[in-house]
């Protein structure tokens, strides 16, 4: 797909020049449009690739394609744009710019449709399999074979056990749960196995689901649903949020290392050697990273009582230190683990295995909250404190999970900085 986008971006700029000018160009030479068509190229497939264009698409259900290529490329049209203030050379001409925004948003929707058409040729029509009561099963077959005649159903249950076995003897594709399936009945196990199968799973919604205002469905056979996958936040989004870290980070670099030198320095006058504290702390996809903070506590607060959360007045904190625990700036080295990879600015705080383990085991879903790079700060934070129950907290981060963009993350940071200033844990 990366391919098929390119040719088919800067051919259009190619194109759209020799119908306008035949083969004497104006103003620049042929290889400075060149020039500018590549940049404007990379431009448009990066944010084509940010916006998700390039995720595995689901085989099942109508997907408008146009409305969310336009919306993209109006966003990239907006960057070449910008990146033509103030340079001598505009990228190319603007009346190309127009037309060639108008192609491109028709060209990457078409690019998918034929993507789509050709894995239906290569790996067959998709294979569904039907899980719910036989009313519900009898309706959806009839839909499908009046609106979704691509796909074949292969097999038919009335509840989720042994789901496995019977997508692998069946050799479904998809598998839709018609209603009367408790999620907990498939998530973790066996959503996760089926998604690195690549085995699309989707949830039919019911009038009392649309009240809780669940935003991207897809019309199956004439029905909404709602695709279930393991993982909240796909991977294009994921690597928008690290480079917006990294955005960030730069631009307040003026700021923050006056800031941190400074809190280093009273740290190291008020609790001596050691003024920085290393923990193994839980990370993305459940791998332990090694987390740095400044020192808070007197030296082997935990050699008699193990891990164990921090109450609110705490004895094993040191006095003078307690302003900074509280104001949270004894986070702030922590920037060195967002400028490694192991962290974000934002998302849900890290656990110790320990800890992490045990909540686990009585929270559903608990682990979910590892599929972004934990942070600094969250909403879980900004809503809550240090002593919040962590049940809470876990609703506040999968919130943030599913509902995640640089929005959002400006809000919570701005709204970090109120409750530091506050002083509201």
């Amino acid at each position: 797909m990366y391919v098929v986008d390119i040719v088919s971006l800067f051919g259009a700029m190619v194109l759209i020049s020799f119908a306008r000018w035949g083969l004497d160009w104006p103003n620049y030479s042929t290889l400075d449009y060149f020039a500018g068509f590549a940049i404007v190229t990379m431009v448009h497939v990066a944010v084509a690739y940010f916006g998700g264009l390039y995720e595995v698409e689901a085989r099942l259900g109508q997907t408008s394609r146009l409305p969310r290529t336009a919306s993209l490329t109006s966003i990239a049209i907006l960057i070449d744009a910008s990146l033509s203030l103030g340079a001598s050379k505009f990228l190319m001409p603007r009346l190309n710019l127009v037309v060639f925004a108008v192609f491109a948003s028709f060209a990457l929707a078409f690019n998918r449709w034929l993507a789509r058409r050709v894995m239906t040729a290569r790996y067959g029509r998709p294979r569904v399999l039907l899980v719910g009561s036989p009313d519900d099963i009898a309706l959806a077959e009839a839909h499908l074979v009046d609106t979704d005649r691509d796909a074949i159903v292969v097999g038919r249950r009335s509840n989720t056990t042994e789901l496995a076995v019977s997508v692998e003897h069946a050799a479904a594709t998809d598998v839709l749960l018609l209603g009367g399936i408790e999620l907990s009945d498939v998530y973790p196990r066996p959503l996760e196995d089926f998604e690195a199968k690549r085995v699309g799973v989707y949830h039919r919604l019911t009038p009392s689901d649309t009240l809780l205002g669940v935003k991207k469905t897809r019309q199956i056979a004439g029905m909404p649903f709602v695709a279930l996958r393991s993982h909240a936040m796909p991977p294009s989004k994921a690597r928008f949020k690290r480079m917006l870290d990294l955005v960030y980070l730069t631009l307040s670099i003026p700021v923050m290392v006056p800031v941190v030198l400074l809190t280093l320095t009273y740290a190291r006058i008020v609790v001596g050697k050691p003024v920085l504290y290393r923990q193994d702390r839980v990370g993305r996809s459940g791998r332990e990273f090694s987390m740095v903070k400044i020192r808070t506590m007197y030296v082997g607060s935990e050699d008699v009582t193990g891990p164990v959360l921090a109450e609110r007045d705490d004895e094993r904190v040191i006095p003078a230190m307690a302003w900074m625990r509280k104001t949270r700036f004894d986070e702030l080295p922590q920037i060195w683990n967002v400028l490694k990879g192991d962290m974000s600015l934002v998302g849900p705080r890290p656990e110790r295995r320990e800890l992490a383990e045990g909540f686990e085991q009585i929270i559903p879903g608990y682990g979910r909250r590892h599929d972004i790079r934990p942070g600094i700060t969250g909403l879980a934070q900004v809503n809550g404190s240090y002593h919040t129950d962590p049940g809470f907290k876990l609703g506040h981060d999968l919130q943030y999970l599913v509902n995640w963009s640089p929005i959002l993350d400006v809000q919570i940071m701005l709204r970090t900085l109120f409750v530091v200033l506050a002083r509201r844990v």
